[in-house]
């Protein structure tokens, strides 16, 4: 298997059509969606938008937590596991806060993904659209997270771009 990177702007949709279609794939292969979370809860606003997620996604759901281990927890998925991973742009906000080596951690995160026998949507910010940030830790983030997604784009099977909740399909060029 390989894995859809699902791109969209806040609000715009992208995880509840990631959700969305990997709980109509695991009906097809009669198995138990998962969701593989990067979220940290630092404050009442992040805990009230974790909240909602669960909601969402209801009981049906297996939960893995990994806001920093996101290529050990795609290793765990096995062959016919359906699962989504919502959001990289959180773990690579994880990641840059711990001080981990950026590089090292995407190539980890690409081969996890590369390797897996599971069917995986993975849920990303695009965040360059807006404007250029006003501090260089805000640059150094929209970058990284740029560069992240295109090396996820390049290796996944397909892409997609979720506007207003409607789905644009990117085709390599």
């Amino acid at each position: 298997m390989s894995y859809t990177l699902v791109l969209g702007g806040a609000r715009s949709g992208k995880s509840r059509y990631a959700q969305r279609a990997a709980e109509a794939a695991a009906t097809a292969a009669c198995t138990k969606p998962i969701a593989i979370v990067t979220a940290q809860i630092y404050d009442d606003e992040m805990a009230e938008r974790v909240a909602k997620h669960r909601e969402e996604r209801g009981d049906e759901w297996e939960t893995i937590e990994a806001p920093l281990d996101l290529p050990q927890a795609i290793e765990t998925l096995e062959e016919g596991d359906v699962a989504v991973i919502d959001c990289v742009t959180l773990w690579l906000t994880n990641v840059m806060l711990a001080e981990k080596d950026i590089a090292q951690q995407t190539r980890e995160l690409l081969a996890a993904l590369t390797i897996t026998r599971a069917e995986i949507w993975v849920v990303s910010n695009e965040v360059g659209w807006g404007i250029v940030p006003d501090n260089a830790l805000a640059r150094r983030f929209r970058d990284e997270a740029g560069r992240l997604n295109q090396a996820l784009a390049e290796s996944g099977k397909h892409s997609v771009l979720i506007v207003a909740g409607m789905k644009l399909d990117l085709m390599r060029p």
